[in-house]
């Protein structure tokens, strides 16, 4: 019943932004779009950075604590 957006539908939605919002602000609208779709998969990439270094740091912790004892 509902297959998604399609070609179509794409090409009615941008009609009524440049109707509504007119030629001039579409640079503006489409540059704002872009900085907030790169923010927002940067800010989901985080996370995982984040869990990484603690996995991380936690192994070298353990690596240094038995180093010593090997000596």
């Amino acid at each position: 019943m509902f297959g998604g957006i399609g070609l179509p539908e794409i090409i009615i939605v941008l009609i009524i932004v440049l109707v509504i919002f007119g030629p001039k602000k579409l640079p503006d609208i489409g540059k704002a779009l872009g900085k907030s779709i790169t923010e927002f998969k940067r800010a989901t990439r985080e996370p995982e950075e984040i869990v990484k270094e603690v996995k991380d740091t936690i192994n070298n912790s353990v690596k240094d604590v038995k180093d010593p004892a090997d000596s």
